[in-house]
């Protein structure tokens, strides 16, 4: 899919219909067919294009003779078999040549919804450095908002996990932290991109757009902390739960085995006199009745023993 946008006079974005100066060109896992019109249209290679559009695709920027590259991670929200939330990133290709700006990435998201509805501030299409570093800003936003969601998902998760103790809520949070581990790698890689474009004058940039830079490095930075301090406390506690599940185990399978031995107790009594041979007392009327008490009294002091030992 390919949609394109301007400018207008009030500052508005409008969707356009052909490329023009300074407009922003949107490319959502694009056919062949529009890959090498904007190629051959813009002059750039089409593997410009197509990089963005691999899973595996690394990070990077890079500057050619009529248009600088710059591909980074961003934060999805995928949904499992019972609609839980799964963290993801996947790349996103901007490529910044003299007349357009163009973005490339494999399914929609709403990193770029914020910007073709409007909902960014002092946006301008034909502003094309200053898209770039208000687009690495809303990225490194999305991190944060994600990985806040992460830890509440984390925290409701815990409290499941009080109640229930079931393997369920353990693979809930095996899938938190394989999204965590995945935050950080992006992060870490997003962050050598921003020091790159800060070192080097791949863009050109004023006063201003290298204090939002500077702005985008720190968010992305604090992103990485989140993403560390988190995943630390999920691994711990992921430890933590594995133990008092295998701990909780072993307190059922004492009380279970306690609880065999006094109710083997009786069934020892009644063997012994149920046996086909003479046992004393055979004829008393109060056979049976004693039968009973010494079983009953086995039994009960097995039980407080058992009990003074805290084994129930």
């Amino acid at each position: 899919m390919m949609k394109m946008y301007l400018s207008n006079a009030n500052g508005k974005i409008e969707e356009i219909h052909e490329v023009k100066n300074g407009c922003w060109i949107n490319l959502v896992a694009p056919t062949e067919e529009e890959i090498r019109y904007i190629a051959n249209h813009l002059d750039i290679p089409i593997d410009s294009i197509k990089d963005a559009l691999d899973d595996e695709e690394r990070s990077r920027v890079e500057k050619e003779d009529n248009h600088v590259l710059i591909i980074v991670d961003i934060p999805i929200i995928t949904h499992d078999e019972v609609d839980g939330p799964i963290y993801e990133t996947i790349p996103i290709g901007m490529i910044i040549t003299n007349t357009c700006f163009i973005t490339v990435c494999l399914q929609e998201n709403p990193i770029f919804e914020e910007f073709s509805n409007n909902k960014i501030k002092n946006f301008y299409t034909f502003m094309k450095t200053r898209f770039a570093l208000q687009m690495l800003y809303m990225i490194s936003t999305y991190y944060l908002r994600y990985l806040k969601q992460i830890n509440r998902r984390t925290s409701e998760i815990e409290k499941e996990l009080h109640q229930s103790m079931k393997n369920k809520e353990l693979f809930s949070l095996l899938s938190m932290e394989k999204s965590l581990v995945y935050f950080m790698t992006s992060l870490k890689a997003n962050n050598i991109v921003m020091e790159r474009l800060m070192r080097l004058n791949y863009l050109r940039m004023y006063e201003d757009d290298q204090d939002l830079l500077q702005d985008v490095i720190i968010e992305n930075k604090q992103a990485i902390e989140m993403a560390e301090v988190y995943s630390s406390i999920l691994s711990g506690m992921m430890d933590a739960f594995a133990s008092v599940i295998s701990n909780n185990l072993n307190i059922v399978m004492k009380f279970l085995t306690a609880i065999t031995i006094v109710i083997s107790l009786p069934t020892m009594v009644a063997s012994f006199y149920g046996m086909n041979v003479p046992i004393p007392y055979q004829h008393s009327p109060y056979a049976f009745m004693v039968a009973m008490l010494l079983a009953a009294l086995l039994s009960s002091v097995t039980a407080f023993i058992f009990w003074k030992k805290r084994y129930f």
